[in-house]
């Protein structure tokens, strides 16, 4: 049971939450808190106190005084006039994380929302009903403005909904379940638009994404050194003494531990090759890395979830502060490193990919085919991750390097964090199908290293391939091929497998690597 705006949120947990695997509950003490925190804005909209949202303007309008009447019909104007965005629609896991995320910002009790509020989100989380919010609009600066605006529109009776796996207005679904549109408090409709969740809730996604991508780039690279005869030294722990990156380490160790007791090394153990190329030698350094910028991401997403990124930030009826806690740029650069990350995962794999088609390695045929003229065995599967990690290279320019000033001035710096979360995640589902692609491949030269048998580990993960892709031994529909190596990939069954495995042999930094 997790306890909105008590317990610790993490990644992990935030997923969990919005997939319904882990319960919530707003505890009596988050309840007294935020009821607290509420009186105190009743108070400062019922007196002669100016204080920025709760009886000003907004933005450029700070200084316009608003009559103690019209304090509530500014909350629903700011939803209104705010809900303009643009595009497509995100995907409803993000919307919902979204109001996951808000629900534990807004219960710690520094945002003077209403009680209420809060529980007709919580019941739009638990009925599964999501709000429809366009993609794009946000500059991630005062908070994701326009995409929470549209989020929290049905609360007001407005904007669309996701209901029963169709599209329709909130008023609609709010009327099918006996309910009526809110109305808002003084302060509440800021308080829902000011924050980084869109940016934040992109960025859970990527922390889990990339991890997985993280752990299954280890586990193909061991079938591909198993497959094109690569060395294991380049993994000697006594090497990585010497340069002791966290994330060097970690990978080297894993990728020793999964080639542990193979005949496959064994059998050419003796050979004359001095190295080999960088993309089967430098894995530890390379996937260390990533793992690296994975590492910093998460650390930057766990702050921001267990934090106030609302403004102002109520402490008393007599102590509010108007800050910079929504400005988006310390999610904004760690986003735009582990986009870089993702990418160079990616290229490394195609590298790998290419190298197993070259014919080069004794056994492994060219194109990864016996007979080739007739068929052209492998050619354009490494295409396809290519043309991918061409259109990565073109998405890695960072979106926090720009900046537009907006409302009039007043918002001078913005960070783009949307953006930049955004183009992080299509990198991971790009590096998704280039991994799918690296899989394919190696998984066809693994086979010709046979009757040598790798360790336990890898020929679980071989066989669990060749449960859904068979050896090709002429030329096929390999698009069919790819699709399923990539399932493969999503599914994290192959990191399952390995998982028992990796519990049993941890590195020191296996901890800190965990979701």
């Amino acid at each position: 049971m997790f306890r909105y705006g008590l317990d610790h949120l993490t990644a992990g947990k935030a997923i969990k939450i919005a997939k319904g695997e882990l319960s919530t509950t707003l505890s009596e003490e988050a309840i007294q808190k935020i009821k607290t925190c509420n009186q105190h804005v009743l108070d400062i909209a019922n007196g002669d106190r100016v204080v920025y949202g709760i009886n000003t303007g907004f933005g450029p309008l700070c200084n316009s005084i608003i009559a103690k009447e019209d304090t509530s019909k500014l909350q629903r104007n700011i939803l209104l006039s705010h809900s303009v965005g643009v595009g497509e629609p995100i995907d409803p896991i993000i919307a919902k994380l979204m109001m996951i995320l808000k629900v534990h910002s807004l219960s710690q009790g520094f945002s003077g929302i209403s009680i209420d509020v809060i529980h007709r989100i919580i019941w739009h989380i638990e009925k599964d009903i999501i709000p429809v919010v366009p993609e794009q609009g946000s500059v991630g600066a005062s908070g994701d403005l326009a995409p929470l605006s549209h989020l929290f529109l049905p609360l007001i009776g407005e904007g669309e909904v996701y209901h029963e796996e169709k599209r329709i207005p909130a008023k609609q679904a709010l009327e099918k379940h006996g309910l009526e549109a809110l109305d808002l408090e003084p302060k509440s409709g800021l308080a829902l638009i000011n924050g980084t969740q869109f940016i934040a809730a992109h960025a859970v996604l990527a922390v889990d994404k990339l991890h997985n991508c993280l752990e299954h780039a280890d586990i193909i690279a061991a079938l591909m050194i198993e497959g094109l005869q690569g060395s294991k030294m380049p993994f000697h722990p006594e090497l990585h003494k010497t340069r002791p990156y966290i994330g060097n380490t970690h990978v080297a160790h894993r990728v020793d531990k999964f080639l542990e007791g193979s005949e496959i090394m064994l059998a050419h153990k003796d050979c004359e090759k001095v190295q080999d190329p960088y993309s089967l030698r430098c894995v530890p350094q390379v996937h260390g890395s990533s793992r690296a910028a994975w590492l910093h991401l998460k650390e930057a997403v766990e702050m921001e979830l267990n934090s106030v990124t609302d403004n102002p930030i109520v402490f008393s009826k007599d102590f509010t502060i108007s800050g910079g806690n929504f400005h988006g740029q310390p999610l904004a650069l760690p986003l735009d490193y582990a986009c870089l990350a993702a990418a160079e995962l990616g290229n490394i794999s195609d590298r790998r990919s290419y190298l197993a088609l070259e014919g080069k390695t004794e056994g492994v045929p060219k194109l990864l085919l016996e007979s080739t003229g007739l068929n052209s065995g492998f050619m354009i599967v490494q295409y396809t991750g290519a043309a991918l990690v061409s259109e990565n290279k073109s998405l890695c320019f960072p979106a926090s390097a720009d900046s537009i000033p907006t409302s009039l001035g007043q918002e001078d710096h913005v960070s783009m964090g949307s953006i930049g979360a955004r183009k992080t995640l299509r990198v991971i589902n790009n590096l998704e199908k280039i991994l799918g692609v690296e899989l394919l491949t190696a998984a066809q030269a693994f086979d010709f290293q046979k009757p040598n048998k790798s360790s336990a580990v890898l020929e679980k993960v071989h066989a669990k391939v060749r449960d859904s892709i068979s050896f090709a031994t002429e030329d096929r529909l390999f698009g069919l091929d790819i699709e399923k190596a990539i399932k493969l990939i999503q599914e994290r069954s192959l990191v399952n497998i390995s998982q028992e495995f990796c519990e049993a042999n941890p590195s020191p930094s296996t901890d800190i690597f965990s979701t």
